[in-house]
């Protein structure tokens, strides 16, 4: 069985994330390509995590891919988690990950409904023919905010109480849960915000305008071992349990798709990992580099098994639902954390010394932050420990 240790899943981290000097992208495209789909559950997320990987690239560029080109995507996929993702990998996510969600969100959301007996006949009927006349209103205004839409759509402001008797008990409107379902099926996606780039005030739009013919997914099986092959040529090796957590799919069904996917076995010492079996060629050690990777960058939340590139660093740098902050990187390891500041400054600390060259690196990287994000101003959605303290 080939050895892949440490050293090695790191170099390969470097150069198939972009993140080594030498692999760093000049196109939007090709940097969430590299690892398979980008984290946007927070908008800025998205931003940094190209401007982490990009040659020349400013906020705009990603604006235009995302807003005006429309080459790539914001949907909810993996975990229930949104991504952006390259519009060809939409139809293999709609299949292999959306369908689902979309079949539990309407399950969900319906469970609600009929305990409170807010609609009365058919309640499938019933939602159906609100998704219709949310959908039919969207398409004739071009793009809305949920705002826009519960105002020509009345029953979108159906009140639902989902904790009744409880002390935070807050009846809300199915907005949202429209929205997110619509959203789900792949017949509307998110637009432009209102706001900066880190805003998350979204106005949305009829799938048509972004893809004209409609998403065409392809069936599951098919769509589940392609996504995994992605994965892998970005992520592997990587043992089981991690593309278990990664996909949110059951041991079963991981199972049942690698063996579609031509895999073969390596020691990532004392665990056996997954790779493609084309891909056992050892990848050279890129020169020496630094990164500055934002709150839920898909690098360190691309593993559940984090130790060989986290060390004991967990504590200081993730919340306490898992969600990681900002994170400073040396040579494939995450080494400090940073944050920006109500003034735009951006501080760091380090948690283990890595000499000063890698401090001047470092420090390089942190300039390039600054100057990206502009007059920008940007609180990390989850919290984290060391972020808080920088910050204070």
């Amino acid at each position: 069985m080939r050895s892949m240790d440490a050293a090695e899943r790191r170099a390969r981290l470097g150069i198939r994330h972009r993140l080594a000097a030498e692999a760093r992208a000049g196109a939007v495209e090709q940097i969430v390509e590299s690892v398979v789909a980008l984290h946007a559950t927070d908008p800025a997320t998205v931003f940094l995590s190209v401007a982490a990987r990009g040659v020349g690239i400013e906020p705009g560029h990603l604006e235009q891919a995302l807003y005006d080109d429309r080459t790539v995507l914001r949907l909810l996929a993996m975990r229930r988690t949104m991504f952006v993702a390259p519009l060809d990998l939409v139809p293999i996510l709609q299949s292999a990950i959306a369908d689902g969600l979309a079949h539990k969100q309407r399950k969900n959301y319906g469970r609600y409904l009929e305990q409170q007996n807010v609609v009365e006949g058919n309640l499938l009927a019933w939602w159906n023919d609100v998704e219709r006349e949310t959908h039919a209103a969207l398409l004739a205004r071009g793009s809305a905010t949920g705002a826009q839409l519960s105002k020509e759509v009345p029953r979108l402001r159906t009140q639902v109480d989902t904790a009744p008797g409880k002390p935070y008990s807050k009846p809300t409107n199915i907005t949202t849960w429209i929205l997110v379902a619509l959203g789900c099926e792949g017949r509307i996606v998110r637009g432009r915000p209102n706001g900066s780039w880190a805003s998350s005030q979204y106005t949305w739009a009829p799938v048509e305008s972004w893809i004209p013919e409609g998403i065409s997914p392809p069936p599951l099986e098919e769509a589940r071992a392609e996504l995994i092959r992605k994965w892998l040529r970005a992520f592997g090796p990587a043992p089981i349990s991690d593309i278990k957590w990664w996909t949110g799919w059951t041991l079963g069904e991981v199972r049942k798709t690698l063996a579609l996917v031509d895999t073969a076995e390596v020691d990532l010492g004392g665990e056996t990992g997954l790779v493609l079996a084309d891909d056992l060629e050892p990848t050279p050690a890129p020169e020496p580099w630094a990164a500055l990777l934002p709150a839920l960058d898909p690098t360190p939340m691309g593993w559940q098994s984090r130790e060989w590139y986290l060390g004991p660093h967990q504590p200081a740098l993730f919340d306490r639902n898992g969600n990681i902050g900002p994170t400073i990187w040396w040579n494939g390891r995450i080494v400090g954390g940073w944050a920006q500041r109500p003034d735009g400054e951006i501080v760091r600390r380090l948690l283990e010394d890595v000499g000063s060259a890698a401090e001047k690196a470092i420090d390089a990287e942190a300039e390039r932050m600054h100057a990206f994000y502009g007059e920008v101003r940007a609180i990390p959605r989850f919290r984290t420990p060391l972020e808080r303290e920088l910050t204070a």
